[in-house]
């Protein structure tokens, strides 16, 4: 299905204006598909029997740590960012946030390495 015609400026799939290159929309209960930015219409009948497939992957993320320090005991409990630790140099520290000025300034990060429990702290 090659919507290009010869005075088209644009070589492409049904799926994409032969006129300027925009997506088109989804067929509708219309006789016809209408670009939304240049007004090319094309006749539904052009997207009979197309297949369009889709799939949702889904991958674990390590979003949320929960760490106890074989130390002292301490928990960490929060996210995992992709921060580089200072001391050690691993990619992955969890982080939280909390008030310590006064409420008209910004918060403060405390970060702990995921690898060598080093922690760190930033004033935003």
């Amino acid at each position: 299905m090659n919507l290009t015609s010869a005075s088209s400026s644009f070589h492409s799939d049904s799926d994409f204006c032969p006129e300027c290159g925009s997506v088109l929309p989804l067929p509708g209960t219309s006789d016809t598909v209408t670009c939304p930015r240049c007004s090319f219409s094309i006749d539904v009948q052009e997207f009979e029997r197309k297949v369009v497939e889709t799939s949702v992957v889904f991958h674990k993320l390590r979003t949320t740590a929960f760490m106890v320090s074989e130390e002292d005991g301490t928990e960490f409990q929060g996210p995992v960012i992709d921060r580089q630790c200072s001391n050690c140099g691993h990619e992955g520290m969890t982080y939280y946030t909390q008030q310590m000025r006064s409420a008209d300034e910004g918060q403060t990060v405390f970060y702990t390495c995921t690898n060598c429990w080093f922690q760190e702290k930033e004033d935003s």
